[in-house]
């Protein structure tokens, strides 16, 4: 059944479309129908397929090994779509077989059962994925789709009971895209996706692979974007997954010191398998291409880029030129993006990489990884660490909020406030705030304001949105409650206006080069205020102040280009947003006095803890 050129194929590690020989596949073979099952296990001594069909007795439905590839197949007539399987696998070195879930299920059983289930055939679809650019708004809305609400009794909510309520709250706030917490199956809870069993399959706990289909297509012809995390970093060592799969270090490097993550007592896969390399680009293209989803945000990247990350002296194994970069691995990134770009062009890859890797975005031509996007955890772990000080302090942390328009161009970023952020201990972004009530909620709104402004696209994590007080609780659903507090309502109101506005102004969009931010004052760090532009062309320029202390500042004059009539687009101090409503009026005209080395400048009242957007009035 497996061809001589997918044989070759799979030998050569260059099997795209490897999902549709692998695996178990229902059809008819000579005018019977049944299901045809193969699967990759070079070191077995025999292998059998055991399910419901066949009483999970290993004697009943051997496979033959064929083409000399490693891979086995058989065809167990009778078979239908929805059965229950595993592979038998005899190692080589005898004992009892193993019972292993199949790596390219498409289904499989909800947990704790570990069964890979036959799927049905599923088209790839024609995407309408949203389109993305230096020049044009990315803002996503991250989500774990376990505890954004929960039915009845605390039940998961399906794909198609989800969809409704989370697209029409993803619209109403304006975001371009939802990011979903990976929907690959794995068998712990508190994993939230990131230690999955099985790399092709939507997770049972939210429906079946066609009830996610619908749910992705449902986002995309409303004009919102599916991202979906992705995790070929690592892997879960559960006795039924992918460790020591024939018996022997198949996916994962032998030697623990290149093949164990001590951090997350998880698997390495090893890099330098041509046949690995194929399994993880093939997962990759099935999202893409099958289900049509946007694009993948790659976890744990710079785990997989040192072979000495969170390891001790002696505990890694240097590379051929005695280095510690996983060369292997940078190859493969390499190899995974650039195929990405040529079958797929469009789709968004993003790389959550938590170093100073040079060139996570260049082109893999030019010495980079091939990257889309890079998460910016620099400007994360800054602004983070500034707004969290007591505004008493910030004058001496000034160049927490500058620092990173050092660097913001050298690759193409995003900016995150993610689930790591609100888990662990580390409480809730509002928790993160000082001061009392009033003023952490203000701090905070000042805090979305200054990274809708900055360049970069958006990323916030769900219950960011209206300020959930508690750290995020992948058991329950978020506070929805809260929202009775008008304080929490005002946020989410914010929200909704800062991706408003980031839409419709071109100039807040541009990351395309350092032309697209221009400094007005960064200097006043005894104020603690920042002023800046940001510009593009054939648009209106944008002008952001910053006031980052509890203390209005009245006549505070800021040079601008032009005179004339600038508007308030944004102020966090409005009382709509539960602020205490100083402002400018909703507008200022500029006077004739140069300032900042501009022709013009505009004397502001700056709302206590606050951001202003303003624009010049053209009509």
């Amino acid at each position: 059944m497996l061809g001589e050129i997918d044989a070759w194929l799979i030998g050569e590690g260059r099997h795209q479309r490897l999902y549709e020989v692998l695996g178990a596949h229902a059809g008819r073979k000579a005018g019977v129908e049944g299901v045809s099952f193969a699967v990759w296990a070079p070191n077995a001594r025999s292998v059998a397929v055991v399910g419901d069909f066949n009483d999970w007795d290993a004697t009943r439905h051997p496979l033959r090994q064929v083409h000399g590839r490693g891979v086995w197949e058989g065809f167990v007539a009778g078979a239908r779509v929805g059965a229950h399987y595993k592979y038998a696998l005899f190692a080589a070195a005898g004992g009892a077989p193993l019972l292993k879930a199949d790596p390219f299920a498409r289904r499989a059983e909800l947990r704790p059962a570990t069964a890979s289930i036959v799927a049905a055939p599923l088209a790839a679809r024609t995407a309408r994925r949203i389109p993305a650019g230096s020049t044009r708004p990315v803002s996503i809305y991250e989500v774990h789709a376990g505890s954004w609400r929960r039915g009845k009794g605390g039940a998961f909510l399906s794909w198609p009971e989800l969809a409704g309520p989370l697209l029409a709250h993803v619209k109403a706030l304006g975001f371009t895209h939802i990011e979903l917490l990976p929907v690959t199956e794995h068998p712990f809870d508190g994993s939230w996706g990131y230690q999955p069993t099985a790399l092709f399959a939507p997770t049972a706990r939210h429906g079946t692979p066609e009830q996610f289909a619908d749910f992705v297509a449902q986002f995309q012809d409303a004009g919102v974007g599916v991202i979906l995390d992705w995790v070929p970093g690592h892997f879960p060592a559960d006795d039924h997954a992918l460790a020591r799969f024939d018996g022997t270090h198949l996916y994962e490097h032998a030697d623990p010191r290149q093949g164990v993550h001590r951090d997350w007592n998880t698997l390495i896969y090893n890099y330098g398998r041509v046949e690995v390399r194929n399994f993880l680009i093939a997962s990759a293209l099935y999202w893409l291409e099958t289900f049509g989803v946007d694009g993948l945000r790659v976890d744990a990247v710079a785990s997989m880029l040192y072979l000495d990350y969170s390891r001790r002296d002696g505990e890694w194994v240097p590379n051929q030129d005695g280095g510690r970069e996983n060369l292997e691995a940078v190859s493969f990134l390499r190899e995974l993006n650039g195929i990405i770009a040529t079958r797929v062009p469009g789709a968004i890859i993003c790389a959550e990489e938590s170093t100073a890797w040079p060139g996570v975005t260049r082109a893999a031509e030019d010495g980079g990884l091939g990257f889309g996007y890079k998460w910016n955890m620099g400007w994360m772990h800054d602004t983070l660490d500034y707004m969290r000080r007591d505004p008493v302090h910030r004058m001496h942390h000034h160049d927490r909020l500058t620092f990173g328009l050092l660097y913001a161009f050298n690759e193409r970023f995003i900016l995150p406030l993610s689930h790591d952020e609100v888990v662990h201990g580390k409480g809730s972004l509002l928790r993160k705030m000082p001061g009392d009530g009033w003023q952490r909620f203000a701090n905070l709104r000042a805090y979305y304001a200054l990274m809708w402004a900055q360049p970069g696209k958006k990323l916030l994590f769900m219950g960011g949105e209206f300020g959930q007080e508690a750290e995020w609780n992948h058991d329950g659903e978020l506070d929805w409650n809260a929202l009775a507090d008008g304080r929490h309502g005002g946020l989410m109101r914010l929200v909704a206006d800062l991706n408003a506005c980031y839409r419709r102004e071109s100039a807040l969009c541009d990351d395309s080069g350092p032309a697209a931010f221009e400094w007005i004052d960064h200097r006043d760090h005894a104020q603690s205020v920042i002023a800046f532009l940001r510009v593009t062309p054939g648009a209106r320029d944008i002008v952001v102040v910053c006031n980052f202390t509890p203390v209005p500042r009245h006549g505070y004059r800021i040079g601008v280009p032009h005179g004339g009539r600038y508007r308030e687009l944004i102020n966090t101090d409005a009382a709509c947003y539960g602020g205490s409503g100083l402002g400018n009026g909703g507008q200022v005209i500029a006077q004739a006095a140069p300032a900042h080395g501009r022709p013009a400048s505009l004397a502001l009242t700056l709302p206590p803890l606050a951001v202003l957007y303003l624009a010049r009035d053209e009509a």
